[in-house]
């Protein structure tokens, strides 16, 4: 089924690419009202964590955990890198 599959990659592709941007942009507006850059990987991960537990709660704590690290984990990464490629 057509629908079906496209739903499916809404949930596992795009929601998790959109939260991943989301989480970016927030680290990057709490760095501009003054937080300091070295605490942004902090906050990548504490809303990484944050969205993942809210967003995931139906696959359990642990699950949910998990994907949150791994949402702020991509977040910190993606902007390292495109830091380290604009130098």
């Amino acid at each position: 089924n057509n629908m079906n599959d496209i739903n499916q990659l809404i949930t596992y592709l795009l929601t998790p690419t959109a939260q991943v941007a989301l989480i970016m942009a927030m680290a990057e507006l709490a760095k501009k009202i003054g937080l300091k850059k070295k605490f942004i990987p902090l906050v990548d991960l504490v809303l990484g964590l944050l969205s993942g537990i809210f967003v995931y709660s139906s696959l359990g704590i642990v699950q949910s955990i998990v994907v949150g690290l791994a949402l702020g984990l991509s977040a910190c990464g993606l902007f390292s890198g495109i830091k380290n490629l604009s130098e």
